[in-house]
């Protein structure tokens, strides 16, 4: 067997990536600060609890050292250099990064979205050689920027696959997209405003997909980076719809040209003023990659995990992490108050 120690392994892209990895016969070390909270977790796998903010108890879940170690909630230029110091005992590294690190030509990027005129123009589909923020320490995109720049910079020491991820979804997701959608149908709301037509297009990337990439770039280390979504991105309007049918209820969508029309009324998690759309060419290139299924396939399993989460709670309770981040998502009197008389 080869080694593989997995840090972040009870959140959501760490168990599905000890599973997959377990799966194909390394013998995987499980690294978080929660240690053993993961029922489902495969038999024979050792579980190290440790904070990955201390370098001691890092170095001390490596050990003697690893074959490869994937890093799942690694941020800014401080996590890069505790990897790069584990160089000695490492032999490749798989770090998930963020397709939020982009900037279109004209310098746009996820952090100017708020900006009048600020949200990014990119090429669809946006591919690996496209510019990207400058790295600093100002917000999250530029932390991930400041991250992948030290870990290439350190190739030669470290090989490392860097997984730049759309907009992750399935079970065990802090933020999911879909929760704006599942609670609406819970709540009886048979219409919903969507802004731009509902023909926004935010790629989105299935845990299935994303650890395959893992397990893929595991058995072939390398210095690269890579894209990592769906082979599909739908509209805003068809993931809604594709909710609908999971759910087995039928909504009227209003469709309104451009940006919300009033505060609280027609903007989604998943909408934007312009595509981002991102090619996998290159993954397929390198690791011979193909994705193990598309966004609806995925539905299902998703919604599920979203109703058994919301259950007999508050959504507020249920995910924090969303409304820190998007605020009051279910204004529903002021839906109901739009259009004005």
């Amino acid at each position: 067997m080869t080694r593989a120690v997995v840090i972040g392994a009870t959140g959501q892209i760490g168990r599905a990536a000890v599973r997959a990895l377990a799966g194909d016969g390394w013998e995987v070390t499980a690294v978080s600060r929660g240690g053993d909270r993961d029922p489902g977790r495969p038999d024979g796998v050792r579980v190290v609890r440790a904070d990955r903010e201390d370098d001691a108890a890092l170095a001390a879940a490596v050990g003697d050292g690893c074959d490869v170690l994937v890093d799942t909630v690694a941020y800014g230029p401080a996590h890069a250099r505790q990897l790069t110091g584990l160089a000695g005992r490492v032999g490749s590294a798989v770090v998930i990064s963020s397709v939020s690190v982009y900037e279109d030509d004209e310098g746009r990027s996820f952090d100017t979205q708020d900006r009048p005129g600020g949200f990014p123009e990119y090429p669809v589909p946006l591919t690996e050689g496209q510019r990207t923020v400058r790295p600093g320490d100002s917000s999250y995109s530029t932390r991930k920027a400041a991250l992948e720049r030290e870990l290439l910079a350190a190739g030669d020491t470290l090989p490392v696959t860097l997984l730049r991820a759309g907009a992750v979804h399935g079970p065990y997701c802090r933020t999911p997209r879909e929760l704006w959608f599942v609670k609406r149908n819970l709540d009886g709301r048979r219409r919903r405003v969507l802004a731009y037509g509902g023909a926004s297009r935010f790629h989105p990337a299935a845990v299935g997909n994303l650890v395959e990439l893992v397990r893929l770039a595991a058995a072939r280390p390398g210095t690269r980076v890579l894209n990592a979504v769906d082979p599909d991105a739908p509209t805003v309007a068809e993931i809604g719809a594709a909710i609908d049918a999971v759910m087995g209820v039928e909504t009227e969508d209003v469709l309104v040209d451009g940006p919300p029309p009033a505060e609280g009324v027609g903007d989604t998690p998943w909408s934007v003023p312009a595509p981002v759309v991102c090619a996998m060419t290159a993954a397929e290139r390198e690791l011979g990659y193909r994705p193990v299924s598309r966004y609806a396939e995925t539905l299902p399993e998703t919604v599920a995990f979203i109703e058994r989460r919301l259950a007999g709670r508050d959504w507020r309770e249920a995910y924090p992490q969303m409304a820190r981040t998007y605020g009051d998502l279910f204004d529903y009197a002021a839906e109901d108050a739009w259009p004005p008389a």
